[in-house]
């Protein structure tokens, strides 16, 4: 938890003026490490709580566009298109909808995130954030006039383009630590991650039944899941104000670089020839497409075989949260500089592949308590393996390179998450709900592999 310390004002006039020097030993000198960390705390919880509030209200978003713009709709010619290509499975129909939304939104993360990473190399992280979370908060208002599903497609692409703000809030979180303690700030943005997907979903699942909202409620509603929206550009706005008026620079002068622009994160990663950087990418990149087919199948999983309601998959996520809330905030602050950051990587990993196995038996076995097993050894492997690979991957990178290198990660993470939802949709629909689960166990021996052969960080700073 954040102390009252830890969110200590500061006069909006220096915030917003004065830039930072650093010491000899080469820290930030001005505003402590806890008040930018709280900052950038905040910053990603509200980000992923206005991300991750669709979660549980996909399958309904399918239903409520195609009954109201009809079959010769775009929406219309995607579910016949769906259809045919499933034979008529109105699960499968559902699973691949879902799929596709979640990859646009992942797409364009995958381009954008190294975009704002680099930007804010060259020109600060104070302004290139605003900047996003200006677009952040356009995209949701957009969302609350999305009478139809082209506005609403809309929306989430001009979400996706501006959600590269966790790199940069990354790169402000590497700014302020040195490499000791690096891990434990990438372990504050992990848990801010965890707990966003906690009240995220949550919020989704459970708001409207909690107002007694329905799609004919009067006055502001335009569609059913308008007040969601609501919600969203409400957090949206005031993490903009918050970031406004409490986050600093974090970036002295001195320290930016000038890298290439391009829109091809690939090309940005070969700027990253480094010992390290290269391959703590694919790790990320390999285990995350696993992660993403599995975690995004969930939800249809236990739909069909245990027969959870909305409320019961809110339960799931806050679940899931917590726990990784709990070991990226607690346990990884404190483990990473005694064990370093590669062998909980490895665990992380590990541990994983057990618990797709037991999620896939929970669906068998039509077992909750399988189900919720899988989850937690799920939670506890991402909430090892996330914090330490950014860390590591800002440790190998020299410091005018943090916002690149942090960018390309994230790129490489939602690249992962575009391909990881359809792949698990694909599998789940042609070859059944266990495929993506024995799959993915399967496939995590490659990033295991990888990550025995990461080489050691440089040495931590005086």
């Amino acid at each position: 938890m954040l102390s009252t310390a830890a969110l200590a004002p500061y006069k909006l006039h220096l915030m917003a003026t004065t830039e930072p020097t650093q010491n000899a030993a080469g820290k930030l000198r001005g505003p402590s490490t806890h008040a930018v960390l709280g900052v950038v705390f905040l910053t990603v919880f509200l980000d992923i709580v206005g991300f991750s509030i669709l979660f549980p209200i996909f399958p309904g978003m399918l239903d409520h566009y195609l009954a109201m713009e009809g079959p010769d709709s775009f929406i219309g010619r995607l579910y016949e298109s769906l259809g045919e290509l499933t034979g008529g499975d109105e699960n499968a129909v559902v699973t691949l909808f879902g799929g596709i939304l979640g990859s646009i939104y992942g797409l364009l993360q995958f381009v954008f995130s190294t975009v704002w990473g680099s930007m804010s190399d060259r020109r600060g992280r104070r302004p290139v954030l605003l900047w996003t979370l200006t677009g952040t908060v356009a995209a949701y208002i957009l969302w609350m006039f999305s009478g139809g599903f082209a506005l609403l497609i809309l929306s989430r692409v001009l979400a996706g383009m501006m959600a590269g703000n966790i790199s940069i809030a990354s790169a402000a979180a590497a700014d302020v630590t040195d490499a000791k303690s690096r891990a434990k700030g990438m372990g504050m943005v992990g848990a801010a991650i965890g707990l966003g997907f906690v009240c995220g979903p949550a919020i989704g699942a459970f708001l409207p039944n909690f107002l007694g909202i329905t799609g004919e409620s009067a006055g502001l509603s335009t569609h059913p899941y308008t007040y969601l929206a609501v919600a969203s550009a409400v957090m949206a706005v005031i993490n903009l104000i918050w970031v406004f008026t409490r986050f600093p620079e974090t970036l002295p002068v001195e320290r930016r670089g000038e890298s290439e622009r391009s829109l091809n994160p690939i090309a940005r990663l070969r700027e990253l020839e480094l010992p390290g950087v290269v391959r703590t990418n694919w790790v990320y990149f390999l285990y995350l497409v696993a992660f993403g087919a599995a975690e995004f199948t969930i939800t249809f999983l236990a739909a069909e075989s245990l027969d959870y309601t909305r409320a019961d998959l809110g339960k799931v996520f806050v679940f899931i949260g917590l726990v990784i809330a709990f070991v990226q905030g607690g346990l990884v602050r404190r483990l990473a500089p005694k064990h370093g950051e590669r062998r909980l990587i490895q665990l992380g990993l590990i541990a994983t592949i057990p618990a797709f196995l037991l999620v896939a038996a929970a669906r068998e076995a039509a077992s909750e308590g399988l189900l919720y097993a899988g989850l937690f050894l799920m939670a506890v492997g991402s909430a090892f393996a996330m914090p330490c690979l950014s860390a590591l991957a800002s440790r190998y990178a020299p410091a005018e390179r943090q916002g690149l290198s942090l960018g390309v990660l994230r790129s490489m993470g939602s690249l992962s998450r575009a391909i990881g939802p359809v792949l698990g949709a694909a599998l789940y629909w042609r070859f059944g709900a266990s495929l993506p689960y024995h799959a993915g166990a399967a496939f995590l021996v490659l990033p295991v592999l990888l990550a025995l052969r990461l080489p050691a960080p440089p040495a931590a700073e005086a």
